[in-house]
């Protein structure tokens, strides 16, 4: 994830060139052994995805992107908006999933995830056309046929007060998003 937005991180080949050395010529099967050098560099790179220029203040003439997506772990979003054709992080969310979520089918973790952005970012949402991002294919179809999963109606019926659009991207693209529902 943090990868993803290098480009708005000053100095990041510097900040991040202590986890760089310890995975030169590794496999990602091979161990690597973490240093104290690698964890103060991390929280370093951690923290400048919270600081200017990565983080934007929304501006509420431009349209949301709620990106979202699950693991078997949890949920990760990140609301975004796009300024100049790139795409700029407002805010970052993630949660783990309860015991019975765990047990949802991929379709309803998916479906979940996006509940749980506009639950959560409802005061950015209320009101403005948006966009939500998903790597899960059938939920596109959400806003015109939820099917015959109950759980996936009552959630449909939950987001009609909203103006909102689905669109899939593939999970490469939005590779960032999978990082926090995996955290």
């Amino acid at each position: 994830m943090i990868a993803y937005y290098s480009r708005y991180i000053e100095n990041y080949a510097t900040l991040v060139e202590p986890l760089t050395r310890a995975l030169k010529g590794k496999t990602r099967k091979e161990s690597i052994e973490w240093t104290e050098e690698m964890e103060k560099a991390l929280e370093n790179v951690k923290g400048k995805l919270t600081q200017k220029p990565v983080l934007f203040a929304p501006d509420f003439k431009r349209e949301f992107i709620v990106q979202t997506d699950a693991s078997d772990l949890g949920v990760g979003v990140i609301l975004t908006q796009r300024i100049n054709g790139e795409e700029h992080p407002i805010l970052y969310l993630s949660r783990k999933f309860s015991g019975p979520e765990k047990r949802y089918s991929a379709t309803e973790r998916e479906c979940a995830a996006i509940i749980f952005a506009i639950k959560k970012l409802r005061y950015y949402l209320d009101g403005q056309k948006f966009k939500i991002e998903t790597d899960h294919n059938p939920l596109v179809w959400l806003k015109t046929n939820a099917g015959n999963n109950p759980r996936l109606m009552r959630w449909a019926l939950a987001l009609q007060p909203f103006n909102y659009t689905i669109v899939h991207r593939p999970g490469k693209e939005i590779a960032h998003v999978d990082c926090l529902s995996r955290l």
